[in-house]
């Protein structure tokens, strides 16, 4: 039985990181893993600029009820949806993208957690497992899935590989430089087009 697995941000919605720091002019808040490919020193430099700007999990949460998903992203979503299960796979945390799921459809979503005191403050992160993209497809496979993977950016890497196929989905050209034998989808129909031929509908 086939099982698609996905990266989020990027891939179905827009970076959520990108857009808090459009809305706060704070730069070095674009840096997603498509720059930084240690998720660790990514997160611990982003939980640094939220405390030095006073920022708090509103703050944040005011910018994500502005989002929408991509063009296309859900009706491209529920056309996975009608050939394969798909099970969405990030490094983002609950609190932030739990307001953006029913714009999606609900669809699954294996993802991490913030730990936020009563001031509203965002303390720390909890990754649910270490390289959680990864293990969830080695246990997948361990249920007998044939398992399809694709994301955009460096923390996809160990998901697509570990799967039996993957592919990239817009994907920075530093990415493509880094990782050139791995296919690449430009858009959402070049997308259905790879899903088509991997899973063989």
């Amino acid at each position: 039985m086939d099982m698609l697995v996905a990266d989020l941000e990027g891939v179905f919605l827009p970076e959520i990181w990108i857009n808090v720091a459009l809305k706060t002019g704070i730069e070095e808040l674009k840096l997603t893993t498509r720059d930084i490919s240690d998720y660790n020193v990514l997160m611990t430099k982003r939980l640094s600029l939220l405390k030095e700007n006073h920022l708090k999990i509103q703050d944040i949460q005011d910018v994500i009820a502005t989002l929408d998903p991509l063009p296309g992203a859900k009706q491209t979503l529920d056309w996975i949806r009608a050939q394969s299960q798909i099970i969405i796979l990030s490094d983002t945390f609950e609190e932030f993208a739990r307001p953006l799921m029913g714009k999606l459809g609900f669809p699954t979503l294996l993802c991490h957690s913030l730990t936020i005191d009563a001031h509203g403050n965002i303390t720390d992160y909890n990754l649910r497992i270490d390289n959680q993209k990864h293990q969830a497809v080695l246990a997948l496979k361990g249920l007998n899935y044939k398992v399809t993977a694709f994301g955009d950016s460096y923390n996809d890497i160990d998901m697509i590989r570990a799967a039996h196929q993957g592919f990239f989905f817009r994907p920075p050209e530093t990415v493509i430089k880094d990782f050139p034998r791995i296919p690449v989808a430009g858009s959402y129909d070049e997308l259905k087009t790879m899903i088509t031929s991997l899973l063989q509908i």
